[in-house]
Parts: C-alpha cells; structure tokens; sequence
C-alpha cells in the first residue's frame, strides 16, 4: 500500500524521466521534421508519448489518498477496502483478462518460447539491406538519406551473404527480389517457433508487449524496456544500408568482417540486458494470470 504523498512521487518522476525521453521527438513533430532512427518508437509501434507518461503502479500496489479515486475513472482500475477501513484503489486483474485474456496468453507464449532458446548472433542487420534490395534511389523507406554504397552497392552486398531474418516483421518489409534470399520465411503462424533472443527486433518488441499488457505490467517495466527499444534502435540504424553520419550515427560496416565482429558482440550484449526483462514480464504474468479469480 502506498500513501498519496509516495505514489505521487513516484508518478512524478516517472513523468520527468518519459519527458526527458521523448522531448527531442514531440519538438521535431512539432516543426514538421522526421527521424529515420528516433521517429520508429512512436510511428511502427503505436504507444503515444502521453501513454508512455501515464504511470501505473502494477497489480501489486494499492493506492491510498483521494487522488486515488480519480484512476476508477481509469480503464481497469477497481475500489478495495483494506484493513482498518481504509479505501484503496488498484488495478482490476480479473477485468483486464476478461477483455484481454487472448492477448495476454499468447504473449506469455512468445516470450517464454523465445527465453529458452540460445541467441542467434549471426544475421549482421541484413534485414534492414533486404529492405531496400532491388530498389531505385528515392524508393527506399529513408528516401531523404542516401544509401552508404548506393543502391548498385547496396544489392551487391545482398547477394554476397545468406539472410538468416527470423523475425515476422521485419522480414514482411523485404521487398519481393529479397524475400526469396532469405534461409528462413517466418510468417504469423510461426512466429513463437522462430523468435530467438538474439533478434535486434524481439529485444524492442519487449516495448510493445510491456504496452500492451499495461496496467497489468508496471510502468517501470514499460519504460525500462522503452529505452532498451530505444538504444537497439540505434545499432539497428547504424548497421543499416544508409549514411547517418549527419545525424551522429557512425556506420557499422557490417559488409566487413571488423563491422560484422561489432555488430554481432552488441548484439550479444542486448541479448544479455533483455534477458531479465523478459524473465520480469513473464513473472508478471504467472504471479496474476496463476492465481484464481478473487485471490487478486
């Protein structure tokens, strides 16, 4: 149980570090001006700034005080009265799985069938090559950034390595000459037996599984994997086909044996801090999901 004045600390701060994050983005949408590696947080996945900064406290918390009772206007948030009369509020467990109970069930799946698989370090970003493989200039995604070895370059670079792509969506953003040259074609129906740790795509999709089980999941939990999203996002554009130096971004060169070297050890190292993330949504999922109705 949290009193008003810790649960409104806590939600303050939670809303200065959100802010902090997403204040270079909501300024740039503001003027109109795009972001081929900070714009993909807020455009492919389809949390919004203002939920992101929304604080939940977690299916564990009671909150106490009158500002509590303003959160019963919130979707899956119930009254409880505690010991000593007092009157909390907290999130409605049983209500969240009666309209989410599919969802929540097959994300639980996924990550629990990806934890037990070893990480796959040996796709080196191609994912991002296969995107624009066979394209003309101005048809790739990032049209306003130019291609590092140009579009002949680029295509070159395609067909001299295998694609060993596992993850459902980013392989469905290959063009049609580049789908064929993948080892694998995971589609929707096998994505729980194909999704492995070592995937740059499965580490930020943590982001949008923490969202979509909120207010189930904490918000220090969505926002933890947040910024994990946040900086695999970096690495994902670094070893892209395109040349962001002008934005900051030094080149991984993954068409080199040193540039492959890098990219695989990051990767390896986001692997490694997703791992407990994963272990942390699972658990909230079999502490709630576990118990029966009424013991919540």
């Amino acid at each position: 149980m949290l009193e008003e004045a810790q649960w409104r600390a806590l939600e303050a701060e939670h809303a200065a570090r959100v802010d902090e994050l997403t204040a270079a983005h909501l300024g740039r949408a503001r003027r109109g001006q795009k972001h081929p590696v900070e714009d993909f947080l807020f455009t492919y996945y389809s949390h919004r700034p203002a939920q992101l900064r929304r604080w939940h406290p977690g299916p564990d918390v009671v909150l106490l005080g009158d500002a509590a009772r303003e959160r019963l206007a919130w979707r899956w948030y119930r009254e409880v009265a505690r010991a000593g009369g007092r009157v909390g509020v907290r999130v409605d467990v049983d209500a969240f799985l009666a309209d989410r109970g599919e969802s929540v069930a097959f994300v639980r799946e996924l990550l629990s069938a990806t934890a037990r698989r070893p990480a796959q370090l040996g796709c080196f970003g191609m994912h991002e090559w296969a995107m624009v493989y066979g394209l003309r200039d101005g048809e790739q995604r990032h049209e306003s950034w130019p291609l590092r070895l140009g579009s002949a370059g680029t295509d070159a670079v395609v067909e001299s390595r295998p694609i060993r792509c596992s993850h459902v969506d980013a392989f469905r953003f290959f063009t049609e000459r580049a789908r064929p040259l993948n080892v694998l074609q995971p589609s929707r129906s096998t994505q729980i037996d194909l999704e492995q740790p070592g995937c740059l795509h499965a580490g930020m999709d943590l982001y949008k599984w923490a969202y979509k089980l909120v207010p189930l999941v904490p918000s220090s939990l969505v926002l933890a994997c947040f910024e994990l999203a946040r900086d695999i996002r970096v690495l994902d554009m670094q070893a892209s086909p395109y040349d962001l130096t002008a934005l900051g971004y030094e080149p991984v060169r993954i068409e080199t044996p040193e540039g492959r070297a890098e990219y695989a050890a990051r990767q390896r190292a986001f692997a490694e801090r997703a791992a407990p993330l994963r272990a942390a949504l699972l658990a909230t999922y079999d502490r709630n999901v576990s118990q029966p109705a009424g013991v919540r």
